[in-house]
């Protein structure tokens, strides 16, 4: 698994604001070969000495070229090698350096849910309620043990995962859930107050608060597809799209092995990442790697692959830091031969994509086979080094293979092209659910201001998208990253008659005609309505111009698909799977020699529920 341990200070911020003064601990765990470690921080306290460059390069020279980076396809035994005098030319960085920050950080908060019109509790005395009631008491809140007792609120226990690469500012999914042995009936309509989410530490036998490293907040969204009159656990869970938002950029980077900790070291592999890579800020050219001391070099996320950080690893990597020309051409005659196996060609895509421009000439003639496999790994790697030739090949692996969907999406995402973008508007009107929706997903990811996307926001948090596109009607909503509701094809209605409930205080409406009333009732508030067609996208925009948030949308959609009342097809997170494995015709798949997945990599985060950071 990947991981890394932070390095917390001694002062802890509990939810209440309150300071308490504990000692942290060192968390160290190193491994060599074949997985990413823990590691509380980069410094070299219990390191070897210091080694010179010149009596490394032997060592490093006998480490074959065949040796493959983290998380590499096995090698068939009569795949083509390099003769050993050629290998002895090239070293790559992942043979002294693993990664750093790849983990997901579990952060956690105590918070209270209000809104929930009678279907809340008043929870039994213990520290979960003493953290809401300082809490509230830090804030002034005019007696709050009343506020607890009220059916209208809930005790709720908040959860989200901070990704790596994530920086100061970025969204995240947090979910929100009442304690066990609660008996709130349920969270639908809620609205989670202010929690401030902290990592969970066990020190001496007890778990204490760690740094206060995110805040939040917003309306709760409970499983649209569950029923509100089947009681259970399901109405007691629910999300907040996109409603935590990170206190801190968190850091990337390489740590060399103990045996190569050296500041000559350090600076000639941050060297030969910024010769392949460089990113622009404040408008200033510079390159993405900084060696920070004789065992850690910290990195930029380039933004090609913001979605996609474990690749972006995995490229740098496999890039050479020790390499002649001669060299060079040996390996890339090699992995031009590997590349054309379909076993080895996910490893040798990759490391034909650290070398960089170099390697496109022989990534194109990999799109020409008519193996699958080699197709889409050499397309991929051509997307990521911005290669008009791949978005042809990405848009038909999207479209007849599901097991490379995910991946070819993010793929065309990553491009800055017309054709990328010519790709993925065709693939709007697939008949797949999840083709359309991922293609929109890329699409928003490549220029959200896309003007075939038509954005509207109502109201402060919800987005709406009406495309007028061919292909079956379809409206699909999200519980994954933003509230977002996308409409394929503008002319959806809804049948008559029909009643919907949006939320607790807002009623859909129509008998006959034309027209649906959208109408909004609240205690000690005037009555509201509006009256607008049988259009859907009208219905959406008076629920929230009414004050409806975006679970109140959902629910009333979700109502009229369950009643008949809409005939379009509603899908809900309607996402590809990157973790689909490819099968093909003649054997097994293959897996890594981690256990992984035939493709390099992760799941991309443009494509990542909140249950797969859990796993």
């Amino acid at each position: 698994m990947l991981g890394e341990t932070t390095n917390f200070p001694a002062t802890a911020i509990d939810f209440g604001g309150s300071v308490r003064r504990f000692f942290g601990s060192e968390r160290v765990q190193t491994t060599r070969q074949g997985s990413l470690c823990f590691a509380n921080r980069p410094t070299g306290e219990d390191a070897k000495q210091t080694t010179d460059m010149k009596s490394i390069i032997p060592a490093i020279a006998s480490c074959a070229i065949v040796c493959l980076g983290c998380t590499s396809p096995a090698i068939r035994s009569q795949s083509p090698e390099l003769d050993p005098a050629e290998e002895t030319a090239s070293s790559l960085i992942g043979d002294l350096a693993r990664p750093y920050g790849l983990d997901y950080i579990q952060v956690e908060a105590v918070s209270l849910a209000t809104g929930l019109n009678g279907q809340g509790e008043d929870p039994p005395p213990t520290p979960q309620r003493a953290v809401v009631l300082g809490e509230m008491r830090r804030r002034d809140i005019p007696d709050p043990g009343r506020v607890l007792a009220s059916l209208d609120t809930a005790l709720v226990v908040v959860r989200g995962y901070l990704r790596p690469g994530i920086q100061k500012g970025d969204s995240f999914d947090v979910e929100v859930r009442v304690p066990s042995q609660s008996e709130a009936k349920s969270l639908r309509g809620g609205w989670l107050l202010e929690a401030r989410m902290s990592e969970l530490l066990p020190l001496g036998g007890q778990i204490h608060s760690g740094r206060l490293l995110a805040l939040s907040q917003g309306p709760i969204l409970v499983d649209p597809s569950n029923d509100d009159d089947l009681a259970g656990v399901h109405q007691t869970r629910g999300m907040v799209l996109g409603g935590g938002t990170a206190l801190n950029s968190r850091t990337l980077g390489l740590v060399l092995y103990d045996e190569h900790h050296s500041v000559r070291s350090s600076q000639q592999i941050g060297r030969a990442i910024n010769h392949r890579f460089h990113t622009y800020i404040r408008g200033d050219k510079q390159g993405v790697a900084n060696p920070k001391t004789d065992e850690f070099i910290e990195l930029i996320v380039h933004p090609r692959y913001k979605d996609d950080v474990a690749r972006y690893m995995q490229v740098v990597r496999n890039i050479a830091y020790i390499e002649t020309p001669r060299a060079l051409q040996a390996r890339l005659d090699l992995l031009e031969r590997q590349l054309m196996d379909p076993v080895t060609s996910a490893t040798a895509a990759v490391r034909l994509e650290a070398i960089g421009n170099e390697g496109i000439d022989v990534l194109r003639r990999g799109l020409g086979v008519t193996d699958p496999e080699v197709r889409f790994y050499s397309a991929e790697a051509l997307a990521y080094l911005d290669d008009i030739d791949a978005a042809e090949a990405l848009g038909r692996a999207a479209r007849d293979e599901p097991a490379f969907r995910a991946r070819a999406l993010n793929a065309l995402a990553a491009m800055n092209s017309i054709g990328a973008r010519d790709q993925l508007s065709k693939l709007l009107s697939e008949e797949s659910a999840e083709t359309r929706y991922g293609a929109f997903r890329a699409l928003h990811r490549m220029d959200p201001h896309d003007s075939l996307l038509r954005h509207e926001e109502l109201g402060e948090q919800i987005s709406l998208h009406v495309l007028e596109i061919e292909g079956p009607p379809m409206v699909h909503v999200t519980r994954s990253q933003r509230p977002e509701i996308v409409l394929f094809g503008k002319d959806q209605q809804f049948e008559l008659p029909v009643t919907l409930e949006a939320g607790p205080n807002i009623l859909v409406t129509g008998h006959a005609g034309d027209s649906l009333t959208v109408s909004r009732f609240y205690p000690g508030e005037p009555d509201q309505k509006r009256t607008v067609s049988r259009n859907v996208a009208d219905v959406i925009r008076a629920i929230a111009d009414l004050g409806g948030t975006y679970p109140d949308i959902v629910q009333a959609l979700q109502k009229a698909k369950d009643s008949g009342a809409l005939a379009s097809r509603m899908r809900v997170d309607a996402l590809p799977d990157a973790r689909r494995e490819y099968e093909r015709e003649d054997e097994a798949t293959e897996t890594n020699d981690e256990g992984g997945l035939l493709h390099p990599g992760g799941i991309p985060n443009l494509f990542r529920r909140f249950s797969d950071s859990a796993s």
